[in-house]
């Protein structure tokens, strides 16, 4: 979708006035004078954004989209230029993905700045199709983490507005129920998952083909990024020393061991776009267990507002309850028609004041270390992990196999039958790709 300017009524009236002009002009000719009038056209200056407009239910404000919104118009008011909006969201699992597209895009220069997923951020990079936002005066104010995680070949490549947390969402009233306790570790959840399947919950977790790779992440990289040898840790792996297929295993096989039970839906999982394959049944409460973002607790577009008490853990792993942090960012195409403006407005956006509004709005956690908003009661059981600092990278430049986009891929694989060795081959052709590169 596209914002409209005003820029094809300002060339009409160039056009009819250029006309009379002429017209005037050949009067003084004939007597009437020999000065001409030259009117120049003013464009407006344009910087082209791509980015999904994700789907929402009629009459329901899209506040995270409004959150962006505001930044854009922040940028827009400062600057003097005009931000146009292009947009796409996959409307089921038979069409492009948002990724495909992007990419597509990217790579033939067509836009300024893209909003771009882990997986593209890196596979672009890698390309040489994003500039070096380093040189941002917003890029001082980062986290650590988030730095680290959009590095690639030391250029920082792309820029949050937000830190984007996985965990799951709990109805507790239904774990009180059945006197369960929330969770710790995959051996809990297996056990909670079999007490309500016996009490006649068929399904008692809600999935989409997206965000199963979380159960992954959390249980192959807890001890990474919490042992205090991470970086040592992912030399071995980018070296060859350490296989990524290792520590996915045991991931992949708790996956298996849910859908053999019946405790995840692997067939609806497989065709279910995000929130469309379990919002319905976690609201009705028939469904006690759904994975999604921190946003999603936020407003009334997911599950802002339920009818029980909804708590936010994190995932199953050896180290107890596991947030799965990953980062959408902005980034800028390396032969961006508007460079200089793009850059401009991207500073402004991502800027304290911006992230700020960003962050009141949307109540997120800021990629900003100046900023920090405070999160609705039904997230603190996670925040308090993140506060820890006690987390999982679902996405990390510095790693020579992407992440994010790959599990969520393979995952995949695993919904539609293949099995857990199957699977595992997959990561070690990237690792030997990767490897030979």
């Amino acid at each position: 979708m596209f914002l409209r300017s005003n820029s094809s009524k300002r060339r009409l009236l160039y056009i009819v006035v250029l006309m009379i002009l002429t017209v005037t002009a050949c009067g003084k000719k004939n007597g009437l004078g020999s000065d001409l009038i030259v009117v120049e056209d003013e464009e407006e200056r344009i910087v082209n954004l791509f980015s999904p407009m994700e789907k929402i239910e009629a009459h329901v404000e899209n506040v995270a989209r409004n959150a962006s919104d505001k930044t854009v118009m922040l940028a827009e008011e400062k600057l003097g230029v005009k931000v146009r909006y292009i947009t796409y969201t996959a409307e089921d699992y038979q069409d492009k993905t948002y990724d495909d597209v992007i990419l597509d895009r990217a790579r033939n220069d067509m836009d300024d700045i893209y909003l771009l997923n882990p997986d593209t951020i890196l596979k672009l990079a890698e390309e040489g199709k994003l500039q070096d936002l380093s040189g941002l005066d917003c890029a001082g104010n980062l986290r650590d983490v988030v730095k680290a995680a959009n590095m690639v070949d030391g250029k920082l490549v792309a820029i949050p507005q937000e830190v984007v947390v996985y965990g799951l969402f709990i109805n507790k009233d239904m774990f009180d129920q059945y006197n369960l306790a929330l969770p710790q570790t995959p051996e809990d959840f297996l056990e909670c998952c079999r007490v309500f399947q016996e009490n006649g919950i068929e399904t008692p977790v809600g999935a989409n083909r997206w965000w199963l790779e979380t159960f992954v992440l959390a249980q192959a990289y807890a001890d990474l990024y919490n042992g205090g040898n991470t970086e040592a840790e992912i030399a071995a792996l980018n070296s060859g020393e350490s296989k990524y297929s290792d520590y996915m295993r045991p991931g992949f096989e708790f996956l298996q061991e849910m859908i053999d039970q019946g405790y995840v839906d692997a067939k609806k999982a497989y065709v279910s776009e995000a929130f469309e394959g379990e919002k319905e049944d976690f609201l009705a409460q028939k469904t006690p267990i759904v994975m999604a973002y921190w946003g999603a607790a936020n407003t009334e577009t997911a599950y802002g507002k339920t009818d029980f008490e909804m708590q936010v853990i994190g995932f199953p792993s050896s180290r107890g309850q596991m947030p799965v942090m990953t980062m959408t960012g902005f980034g800028i195409g390396i032969h961006a028609e508007h460079e200089e403006d793009a850059m401009a407005v991207l500073d402004i956006m991502l800027s304290d004041e911006a992230l700020q509004i960003y962050a009141e709005t949307n109540r997120v956690i800021s990629p900003s270390k100046n900023v920090e908003v405070e999160c609705v009661p039904a997230l603190k059981p996670l925040n308090d992990r993140i506060q820890q600092n006690i987390y999982v990278l679902g996405s990390n430049a510095g790693m020579n196999v992407e992440q994010w986009g790959n599990t969520c891929l393979i995952v995949r694989d695993l919904l539609n039958g293949a099995a857990v060795d199957e699977c595992m081959v997959k990561f070690d052709q990237l690792q030997a790709k990767a490897l030979n590169k």
